[in-house]
């Protein structure tokens, strides 16, 4: 089992515990991790562009001028891909670009996301995180005293609008929930913080 240094809030060592391995020693699956992030991004895509081809824009209806004789290519309608104001070739439609992974595939991925912040040193665990007012100033504090003030996801058991509130505001800080943690957050950000109690959610929901 992999052991880590729990710290309090003003950054200093209060003890140490011991993570799963069954979720934070597993083998890392680096293609479970890449389709993970692609599902993540694709999921978030709208897919609502759209073009109109030539039989959707308005107008060319006539032919321009005769086929033959006058010098000009033939022509068969103003509204052709080459012309201005023509429709588009092969336009853009309206499409969902979402996909499944299986359920296994995906708690896998998260394990296998974990296991390489505990493997690279950015897995930091604290005691607790409350704050007594909302207040930016002493969240960047707290974040320094911990080596995580660049890019870093804070992870809470339970939703915490003082800590929400404060780190809101702070340039590559992200809060999120036990349930709301996900492989592309988890990657995305440096250092990953997370309180006691979080973790202790963590290893009972995806042991």
């Amino acid at each position: 089992m992999a052991n880590v240094a729990v710290y309090n809030m003003e950054g200093k060592e209060v003890g140490s515990i011991e993570l799963s391995d069954a979720i934070f020693g597993v083998e890392v699956n680096e293609h479970l991790v890449h389709m993970a992030v692609l599902q993540h991004l694709a999921n978030k895509r709208q897919g609502t562009q759209k073009a109109k081809t030539r039989s959707e824009v308005s107008g060319g209806g006539r032919k321009p001028w005769r086929q033959k004789g006058t010098g000009h290519a033939r022509q068969g309608s103003t509204r052709a891909p080459q012309w201005k104001g023509g429709g588009v070739v092969f336009a853009p439609t309206p499409r969902d670009y979402s996909f499944k992974l299986n359920k296994k595939e995906k708690r896998a991925a998260l394990k296998s996301a974990l296991t390489s912040r505990v493997n690279d040193s950015k897995f930091i665990v604290v005691d607790e995180l409350k704050l007594d007012e909302i207040k930016t100033k002493r969240m960047i504090g707290v974040l320094k005293a911990l080596n995580a003030e660049q890019k870093a996801l804070v992870v809470l058991n339970e939703k915490n609008d003082n800590v929400l509130l404060s780190a809101r505001n702070i340039p590559g800080v992200k809060v999120s929930l036990t349930n709301t943690i996900n492989v592309y957050d988890i990657l995305k950000y440096n250092t990953m913080v997370v309180t006691k109690d979080a973790l202790a959610t963590i290893e009972e929901v995806y042991a």
